[in-house]
């Protein structure tokens, strides 16, 4: 209503403006001979009367008022058409702001893509008899219309028996296709039985900025399919999952990931997969704002030797590797050690040459094993040998735990070439040596 009467004042305001030019213009008339007091019109010449143009071809000249006039038309129609503007915007269904629109989209996109996973575990009885019990839960991606979903290794380790449940209230059995513990991710194939399926594509998470919007879709705590938003709080992150696995290059997020978060995908703006939730760190158990996901960059070269192979085919050094501590450089340098033969060693961390693979790529790059045989205290099979190098660094990345050591070498293949240094006869050297 306020709308209204602000255009009805405008459009009287102006009708006003435009009489009172137009009565002004008008030029006073003396009545004639039908008319009042004036005077008798003058006759007019006939030669005269053929020089009058036929009323048809009269075109009166413009005034100063017709012109404001026309001035004053254009100006109101104007404003009629932007009135009508703002009422068409105004009545429109347009109630959420721009970002909230975005996150409604990319829900509706790949919410019923997102699934909820379940595990059974075999336990047993008092009386020793084997039963399915319940174990972890977490959640995937369908990734393929063909029933391939990829989550996290942890979400399914231990379960003789997965369940996942999609959107529509369905539920298949699922079967592992393929799991690398370096990366936490698994693959599963479910049977949809001509089922159309949603799907979510992968994005690219090579050129990601700190600051970026991202949206993370789960079941938290058996709450499906809740979706909650934040931005990369961090790039490049390496962090240790266990005591043998570095997972390097994880995005960290301020978005809300919670148990049985695990699994689900991490999303840019327009619904793309730039992550898989891993992990939190939480005292409490539940979201403190550090949360973690595998970037799509890795998943997806997983993820696809995984379909191909069940397994991914990485590099390796062809060694038997040992992780170095200062009980080991204790006794290198102890009597015993040096009546052996051994050279002094100052480093007390890094991977121990033990042995190399015999006629193996490695062999050839010049890298040594070890030459003088000990096995750990109270056991007996536990043997390695010492004397050999010691792996200090890959590439770029220092080696001082086996974690470092696999992480260094979880994104290689089978015939590339890394540069390892290596700590041999207490000096430093670096070798060339090709995976096999």
């Amino acid at each position: 209503m306020k709308l209204y009467s602000r255009r009805e004042m405008v459009r009287n305001t102006l009708i006003g403006i435009a009489a009172g030019a137009a009565i002004a213009a008008v030029p006073l008339t003396i009545a004639g001979r039908n008319g009042g007091n004036g005077a008798d019109d003058a006759e007019i010449p006939e030669a005269e009367i053929a020089e009058i143009p036929a009323e048809s071809e009269i075109v009166p000249e413009k005034t100063e008022a017709d012109l404001q006039n026309e001035k004053i038309a254009e100006l109101s129609q104007k404003y009629e058409n932007l009135l009508s503007r703002v009422s068409t915007i105004a009545n429109a269904e347009t109630k959420y702001t721009i970002d909230e629109q975005q996150n409604i989209a990319v829900y509706k996109k790949c919410n019923e893509a997102v699934v909820n996973i379940t595990t059974q575990e075999m336990a047993y009885n008092w009386l020793f008899e084997p039963m399915l019990e319940d174990g972890g839960s977490g959640s995937g991606s369908i990734i393929d219309k063909r029933g391939y979903v990829v989550t996290n290794v942890h979400v399914i380790s231990n379960a003789s028996r997965i369940n996942i449940s999609l959107a529509d209230g369905s539920a298949y059995e699922g079967k592992v296709v393929g799991a690398d513990v370096e990366s936490d991710i698994a693959v599963l194939k479910f049977d949809p039985n001509g089922k159309e399926l949603r799907t979510i594509d992968f994005g690219n998470s090579n050129n990601l900025k700190v600051g970026q919007k991202v949206i993370a879709i789960g079941n938290p705590f058996a709450l499906e399919r809740t979706m909650t938003t934040g931005i990369i709080s961090g790039l490049g992150r390496p962090i240790q999952e266990s005591s043998n696995v570095i997972i390097r290059n994880m995005i960290q997020t301020d978005a809300a990931i919670n148990p049985g978060n695990s699994g689900g995908p991490l999303l840019d703006s327009n619904g793309k997969m730039i992550g898989i939730n891993t992990m939190i760190i939480s005292n409490s158990g539940s979201s403190a704002g550090l949360g973690f996901a595998v970037p799509v960059s890795t998943a997806q070269r997983v993820v696809n030797d995984l379909i191909q192979f069940g397994k991914v085919n990485r590099g390796k050094i062809a060694i038997t590797p040992v992780q170095m501590s200062s009980t080991i450089a204790s006794y290198i340098n102890s009597a015993a050690g040096q009546a052996a033969g051994l050279s002094k060693v100052r480093i007390t961390n890094g991977i121990l040459v033990s042995a190399v693979t015999a006629e193996s790529s490695t062999e050839k790059s010049g890298l040594r094993g070890g030459t003088f045989p000990v096995r750990q205290r109270y056991s007996r099979s536990n043997s390695f040998n010492l004397g050999g190098d010691i792996i200090t660094q890959i590439d770029s990345v220092q080696v001082a735990t086996y974690a470092d050591y696999m992480s260094a070498l979880e994104s290689k293949h089978p015939g590339d070439t890394v540069s390892v240094t290596v700590y041999r006869d207490g000096e430093y050297v670096k070798l060339s040596v090709k995976l096999d």
